[in-house]
């Protein structure tokens, strides 16, 4: 089947992609220590050297349990996992996401719904694959801003999803001020049409975060889409949750969002984890010793 995707689609996805390769490259260049050929240190792969520097420990970096995505990247060489449930009258699903942190400034993703109920029909999600860039890193009163980039892909069970290639790009910017955080998304979605070709809307999100304890935290946030097409109207969404640091490596969240408008279930409750697996990059020099119980 032929794909007619806009061209400026098509267009921006490689401007990204190839800023993305450039920067990465330049990283690399500038950034990773000239070593002696002979140096266990000259062993290490590309990508790695990519990294800036030592990671004093991992960090998760949740975009749960918002609609909303940070513009902030997983660590470098990180492996990380979210995963969430929503339960809803009419509606439930577990809702999977796996990033990668490539480069320092790239993080790739691929999300999908292993379990998905709407109005009675059961199956798996269409699958998300794309990128974060991050183009600019928070500085003072400068902002961290990033790039994301999202295929949908028609793996979805009949009745579920749009049966047919999607794509995403938003603008996401991040900025603290003091122990207030803030996050802003913006940018349009192109959604595939049954018949080809493709309909659009616009996501707009804010999301608010801020400390209560050490390991207690609250967010809420405001996110909404415009109009895709006659049948699906534009849609408004408040949330608001409370997350929890076990580690700093697990992100516990819980919480629930109430639609202002549009065609969904009129609260949803919403709960799941952020759990940052290994360093990969990294993983041979923390591996036990053999013989090594605990």
């Amino acid at each position: 089947m032929e794909l007619a995707l806009p061209r400026s689609v098509l267009r921006i996805a490689g401007w990204l992609l190839a800023l993305a390769a450039l920067s990465a490259a330049d990283g690399r260049a500038q950034e990773a220590p000239a070593t002696p050929p002979n140096s266990p240190a000259s062993s290490d792969s590309t990508a790695e050297a990519g990294c800036r520097g030592e990671k004093a420990q991992i960090t998760a970096v949740p975009n749960r349990p918002t609609i909303t995505t940070t513009a902030e990247a997983v660590q470098c060489g990180v492996l990380e996992l979210e995963y969430g449930f929503e339960v809803a009258d009419g509606h439930q699903n577990m809702n999977g996401l796996l990033k990668f942190g490539l480069f320092s400034i790239l993080e790739l993703r691929l999300a999908n719904n292993p379990f998905e109920r709407d109005a009675g029909v059961t199956g798996l999600s269409d699958t998300g694959v794309g990128f974060k860039f991050r183009a600019i890193a928070q500085k003072g009163s400068i902002p961290t801003i990033s790039l994301l980039y999202t295929a949908s892909l028609p793996t979805a069970t009949q009745g579920l999803g749009t049966g047919g290639v999607g794509h995403s790009i938003q603008l996401l910017v991040s900025k603290d001020f003091g122990k207030h955080h803030f996050d802003v998304n913006e940018g349009p979605q192109f959604v595939a049409r049954p018949q080809g070709g493709f309909d659009r809307n616009y996501f707009t999100s804010l999301s608010y975060s801020h400390p209560i304890t050490e390991k207690l935290g609250y967010t809420a946030e405001i996110a909404g889409f415009s109009r895709t097409n006659l049948q699906t109207p534009a849609t408004l969404t408040l949330l608001g949750a409370f997350t929890y640091s076990v580690t700093s490596r697990l992100v516990l969240d819980a919480g629930a969002s109430i639609n202002a408008y549009g065609h969904l279930p009129r609260a949803i409750g919403i709960f799941g984890f952020t759990y940052s697996i290994s360093d990969l990059y990294h993983f041979h020099a923390t591996r036990k010793p053999s013989g090594t119980v605990f």
